[in-house]
């Protein structure tokens, strides 16, 4: 590991502590953090470059997301990209299946590398488009960070989930619009709004669901 991320260390405890996640998480945290600036270098697999921002841009806001996910057992990371949010709430969550989905061949590599270094048995990598995607069982909940609008994750991805799955989208403060356009069929259960240590950004989760289903 890199001086420059081993010296994260304490800010990454403290933003851990304020999302009411053990500190023991911190170190295989920096390892994925080591692993994605080494390899960013080279292949280009996420546009922020400096590890201090990657631990708040990345690592803190994936995990912002965790409490919401304690109840659920396996869940689909949909354009994830190098891992984000899944390969964090993979180390956080060791009872959470994830499922990493990526058509990226590059992103692909990187991700099956990271959970071998990584040693993550909760997490698989299916390296293909969303909607290729056939899993043996569907899943409880799928989430995508920055992959489309609300109505295109669904139409990519709606097929994975159980019937009362429920998609768990990571957005920004602008998303009224997207849920206007959802299809008729889907509704919005709740907006959680995130606290994301040392981001200043609004953050929400959007937590939806089929129209059919009890709140």
């Amino acid at each position: 590991m890199s001086d420059d991320v081993a010296s994260l260390r304490p800010e990454l405890e403290s933003g851990l502590a304020q999302l009411a996640l053990a500190p023991t998480l911190a170190a295989p945290l920096l390892d994925y953090l080591a692993l994605l600036a080494r390899w960013n270098a080279t292949y280009n697999l996420t546009a922020i470059r400096a590890p201090r921002e990657m631990l708040t841009k990345h690592l803190l806001d994936s995990l912002a997301i965790a409490p919401f996910l304690r109840e659920i057992a396996t869940l689909a990371d949909l354009g994830t990209g190098p891992g984000l949010p899944g390969i964090p709430l993979a180390i956080a969550l060791p009872s959470l299946q994830v499922t990493l989905v990526e058509s990226n061949g590059k992103k692909a590599r990187f991700l099956r590398e990271a959970v071998r270094r990584l040693g993550l048995p909760n997490a698989a990598v299916f390296e293909g488009r969303i909607e290729a995607l056939a899993p043996a069982q569907p899943f409880d909940a799928i989430t995508a960070r920055a992959l489309a609008t609300l109505p295109l994750i669904l139409e990519l991805g709606g097929h994975l989930l159980k019937p009362e799955g429920r998609l768990l989208a990571m957005k920004g403060a602008d998303f009224e619009t997207e849920i206007a356009t959802l299809p008729a069929d889907w509704r919005v259960r709740a907006i959680h709004p995130l606290r994301v240590p040392g981001l200043n950004g609004q953050r929400h989760l959007l937590d939806i669901a089929r129209a059919g289903l009890a709140a």
